[in-house]
């Protein structure tokens, strides 16, 4: 039969933030005997802290190859583009930038370049809804001015009421404007959602 854990016999691990004691022993060791082993690092290091813990607190913060903030345009444009092409796959974007890791990337694109794009697409979104909307003004308007009706003058457009609902003819029976109107409005639903 197998012994059974004690819950006395258990180490406990330190969490949370790491001081700068526990930042140097890390790094001082690492230096003696490479980074591998992560569970024997931080137990022979003298940490009490898991391996995991140190692993992750040396590749995103001690290493010395590493650039820590202030992002230049240059590489918020490259990663625009990766991500773009890529996706969420922060490790191969982080790849194409030396210096830059995986972490910092996705917290910089969570923190700041996502809310740029989004309010991006809605400034365009509001722009072409602009543009469509006095397209269609220009549209009904200039039939309406070519048969001669006197809007500003009358109470009353005069037109054609059985010309203008002639359902006679084959084809979309000129209502094209509707079915775009029904896609903005579908496009701009779908937007929402997200």
């Amino acid at each position: 039969m197998a012994p059974k854990n004690d819950e006395s016999a258990k180490k406990v691990m330190s969490k949370g933030a790491w001081t700068a004691e526990e930042d140097s022993k890390l790094s001082q060791y690492i230096e003696i005997h490479g980074a591998k082993r992560w569970k024997t690092i931080a137990t022979k290091s003298g940490l009490n802290r898991c391996g995991k813990s140190c692993r992750l607190r040396w590749l995103n913060y001690l290493r010395p190859n590493i650039k820590r903030g202030n992002i230049s345009d240059e590489e918020e444009d490259m990663i625009l583009r990766l991500h773009k092409l890529l996706g969420n796959r922060w490790s191969l974007i982080a790849g194409r930038l030396p210096g830059r890791t995986d972490n910092e990337i996705k917290n910089y694109w969570n923190s700041h370049l996502s809310k740029k794009i989004n309010q991006k697409d809605k400034r365009q979104e509001v722009s072409t809804a602009q543009e469509t909307t006095s397209q269609l003004k220009t549209r009904v308007a200039a039939p309406m001015e070519e048969e001669g009706a006197n809007i500003v003058g009358s109470s009353e457009p005069t037109f054609d009421v059985n010309e203008f609902f002639d359902f006679s003819t084959e084809g979309s029976y000129g209502l094209e404007w509707v079915n775009k109107f029904l896609e903005l409005d579908e496009d701009q639903c779908l937007t929402e959602k997200r």
